[in-house]
């Protein structure tokens, strides 16, 4: 049996997921707080699954990303 899923290890599984995706677009922390009108920082808390976003933010990002929002949730 594999290791138990936790609240955790989700958020830091689709922190990295989001972090590939934002990289891959050659786009900064600070460039795609900007297209969100949120701090740089926050967008890093993300990334390292430090903070839960909310399905609304969720959208944002996909859609700041120019992704769908389910090319960055499976991990």
């Amino acid at each position: 049996m594999g290791k138990p899923i936790t609240h955790k290890s989700i958020l830091r599984n689709f922190g990295q997921k989001m972090q590939k995706v934002r990289q891959d677009k050659d786009i900064t922390q600070e460039g795609l707080a900007s297209i969100l009108s949120m701090h740089r920082t926050y967008i890093g808390l993300i990334e390292r699954g430090e903070r839960n976003p909310t399905i609304r933010t969720l959208y944002k990002i996909a859609k700041a990303l120019k992704v769908k929002s389910s090319d960055i949730l499976p991990f």
